[in-house]
């Protein structure tokens, strides 16, 4: 598994491209960019390119790490 050289989110630039996604997340560049392409994923697109605002990430993250823990 590969892991992630971000130690804190606010690290991250304002907006996150797939390549950046993948390495935050410890997944594969390919990975990154299929979860950019997901209907729930927060992707702003500027003509052809798709970014992820850095909030809205940092949201998205949270919002899908709830209950996965232990109680």
């Amino acid at each position: 598994m590969k892991t992630s050289n971000y130690k804190s989110y606010d690290e991250l630039p304002l907006f996150l491209n797939a390549e950046l996604v993948s390495k935050v997340l410890g997944v594969s560049p390919s990975s990154g960019y299929e979860l950019m392409h997901e209907a729930d994923f927060p992707v702003l697109k500027v003509g052809s390119r798709m970014v992820v605002p850095k909030e809205k990430f940092i949201e998205w993250v949270e919002r899908n790490t709830k209950g996965s823990g232990s109680d």
